[in-house]
């Protein structure tokens, strides 16, 4: 039962090729391409609405030198809310329920923004490890825990995404086997465990709009500190 369950979040393989390659690149081929048109349809103009809105949320605690991250930023957001619903669809492979995808993409990110504070402002990304007013005998303590909290930032983003992704699919899974194997024997019951099918699954329609946007802010956030 226990490795049934988990298999789900195995990468697929055909003739000993991994397809994770192809479920990370499916969603850029489902979004339409801008024309050259002054007119758009009106998908194309709900896609630039939505863009424009999402920078605009995201960039707005950033002053002037963060903007040049809006088109990543975006880009970013989109490709893991594309990824995080296409996931939710039956007999699909959810990419970011897998912890190495995700640290593969916090880790650089954050980088990228200790990297560009210890460039710009050395002496103000070095305060941060020890808060103003500190006494003698903690600064040792505090400078540690500080070092330990900043090299613990990409883990939190990658195991957040991961987990909150991974425990809504076990349970919409566990779920589903329950209603179908009680579908029978119980009715009743099966009903109910299909009603809360339909809401858990809409719940995880939610959770996984939330954590794309969790992802994205909390590196915004970290990019607020170091420019």
């Amino acid at each position: 039962m226990t490795v049934s369950l988990f298999d789900q979040f195995m990468s697929p393989l055909y003739l000993g090729i991994p397809l994770a390659a192809l479920a990370i690149s499916l969603p850029w081929l489902m979004f339409p391409t801008p024309s050259i048109q002054w007119l758009n349809n009106r998908l194309i103009s709900l896609q630039a609405w939505f863009i424009n809105r999402l920078s605009q949320q995201l960039l707005l605690p950033l002053n002037f030198g963060g903007h040049k991250w809006a088109t990543l930023m975006a880009s970013l957001m989109i490709f893991l809310i594309s990824l995080n619903l296409l996931g939710l669809l039956p007999y699909t492979f959810t990419p970011t329920t897998q912890l190495s995808l995700n640290l593969g993409i916090a880790t650089p990110l954050w980088l990228a923004t200790v990297i560009i504070g210890a460039r710009n402002q050395p002496t103000h990304a070095l305060g941060h490890l020890l808060p103003e007013g500190t006494p003698a005998p903690l600064i040792p303590i505090l400078i540690v825990i500080e070092t330990i909290s900043l090299f613990i930032r990409p883990l939190a983003l990658g195991v957040r995404l991961t987990a909150n992704l991974t425990a809504g699919h076990l349970l919409i899974q566990l779920i589903s086997m329950a209603a179908f194997s009680l579908t029978f024997s119980m009715p009743s019951i099966a009903l109910l465990a299909t009603t809360a099918l339909i809401m858990l699954t809409l719940l995880e329609v939610a959770v996984a709009l939330i954590q794309a946007y969790v992802f994205v802010l909390l590196l915004t956030l970290y990019l607020q500190e170091n420019v």
